[in-house]
């Protein structure tokens, strides 16, 4: 919640501008996975002239169809752009072959080649010689990832019950196609062991997003990854967490899919004109990171590997909703607990993790310093003639005077109270939302506005509206009375 403090130390932190321009590591050199990425168009992978009926139109219809990854399209003639039909392979639920047509004969007809059948229709179509290319074209885009793509049906296979807000598997499956659609082109973003991309769920038309891993180059570790992603994943309900929706398994490959969301932090900031964002909006999203962070905390989890790549935008809207994601390195850390296996990306690791000397939760709010730095300067907190590891543990950073010169001293004194070497010295989620750069009367402007906007509040509190209203008025600024005229929708944990 938006909470206040009203005791806070503030560093002189004017003390640590440099007189001199950066020499830090531009955030863009130590990216470590691919940024979002969408080809608007696609190869053909087969065209031709065919023929086809439906299950409630008997009467043939003849046109050039050509099969891309994302859709077949029925056109007039060869070359015309004018066509009959789009049919998007998302809606394509199941290719019928030889042996398996449903559709009886109609009177003259000698016999369909195969059947595509979608919710609402069955197409009959009538290829000769090529109907065994055409069906296996057609199946192979359905399937971009692989040629069989099953769930083991053969092995291990899973089929789908709901269970609280995740699906469990068992046997008796059926192909994972033939509920999402994943587009091989749309690729979302990759890592070491996997690669996520963009889908849909075919009965719905619901855009998903699906991390493929595969099993055969790091069976053991990114199972085991996998399988405590989802398991935490499960168990979590805040609109600041990104939504599981299943996992998948075949002899090869995890299929994990989630909720597609539009793009993250980092490319926010890169794609900025200045490299870097404004505090009013880095104030924003920030607080939105701590309130999933506080959530995430009060059950006693730490995620482990936060980075801008993990904190997902719902929007291009400049004030978008938070989600964090990728929780493969999460823990569960009590309260006086301390971990020692080695988590996270290097240049957002706590000194505590990198010296082997055990860590807690506190690890994420280091994450958050890293994150509020590079947001604001769009450079990393660490010089690039220096060894990065040695920087950290000896917390020699600085803020030179370009850009730092134009940001406020309480940004840097946020920042100073969260890149804390000595854990107990470091910021909580709770301090950290009381900081003064946090409290701050635009920022609960935005927030209230955002809320209005979900129609649930969950990142101030109503018991703030008062003080808000005092502050407006004693500054003498103009308070927006339709933030506090409705009822709000409080989140219960």
């Amino acid at each position: 919640m938006f909470l206040y403090s009203s005791f806070i130390h503030i560093f002189p932190l004017h003390l640590l501008l440099r007189p001199c321009f950066s020499s830090n590591i531009p955030l863009m050199r130590v990216v470590q996975s691919v940024r979002h990425t969408k080809r608007k168009s696609s190869g053909v992978l087969k065209q031709g002239w065919l023929l086809h009926h439906t299950n409630i139109d008997t009467l043939r219809k003849r046109h050039y169809w050509i099969l891309d990854v994302k859709s077949i399209t029925l056109y007039q003639s060869e070359n015309s752009c004018k066509y009959y039909k789009e049919l998007p392979l998302s809606e394509v639920l199941q290719v019928r072959g030889q042996g398996q047509l449903t559709v009886p004969l109609a009177p003259g007809d000698s016999g369909h080649s195969f059947e595509l059948v979608t919710g609402s229709l069955v197409y009959c179509v009538f290829a000769d010689s090529e109907g065994p290319s055409w069906e296996a074209a057609i199946r192979l885009a359905l399937r971009p990832l692989e040629d069989g793509f099953h769930t083991a049906a053969e092995s291990a296979g899973y089929t789908h019950t709901q269970s609280s807000n995740m699906f469990i598997y068992t046997e008796n499956t059926s192909d994972v196609s033939a509920l999402y659609q994943i587009f091989s082109e749309d690729v979302l973003g990759s890592g070491q062991f996997g690669v996520v991309y963009g889908g849909t769920h075919r009965q719905t038309g619901r855009p998903v997003a699906v991390k493929v891993i595969d099993k055969t180059r790091f069976p053991a570790k990114q199972e085991r990854q996998s399988r405590n992603e989802v398991s935490i994943l499960q168990n979590l309900s805040h609109p600041g967490v990104i939504l599981l929706e299943g996992m998948y398994e075949t002899a090869e490959h995890t299929f994990v899919v989630m909720e597609k969301l539009h793009s993250d932090m980092l490319e926010m900031i890169l794609s900025n004109e200045n490299g870097r964002l404004p505090e009013r909006i880095t104030r924003f999203l920030v607080m939105q990171i701590l309130e999933a962070l506080r959530y995430l905390h009060l059950k006693h989890i730490a995620h482990c590997d936060l980075k801008p790549e993990n904190v997902l935008l719902a929007s291009p809207d400049s004030f978008p909703q938070v989600k964090l994601c990728d929780f493969g390195f999460a823990r569960i850390i009590g309260e006086k607990s301390f971990r020692r296996s080695v988590v996270g990306t290097p240049a957002y690791l706590a000194p505590e993790v990198i010296s082997s000397n055990g860590y807690n939760r506190s690890l994420d709010m280091w994450a958050v310093g890293v994150i509020l730095y590079v947001s604001l300067s769009g450079t990393f907190p660490f010089n690039e003639d220096e060894d990065i590891h040695q920087q950290i543990t000896n917390a020699a950073f600085m803020f030179p005077r370009q850009p730092w010169s134009l940001i406020s001293l309480e940004a840097m004194s946020l920042i100073n109270n969260l890149l804390q070497v000595v854990v107990r010295r470091r910021f909580s989620v709770g301090k950290a939302m009381g900081h003064p750069w946090l409290q701050n009367f635009q920022l609960w402007c935005d927030l209230r506005e955002f809320e209005q906007r979900m129609g649930r509040r969950y990142l101030t509190h109503e018991s703030d509206d008062d003080r808000w209203r005092s502050h407006a008025l004693e500054k003498g600024l103009p308070f927006p009375s339709h933030l506090t005229a409705e009822p709000s929708e409080e989140l219960s944990m």
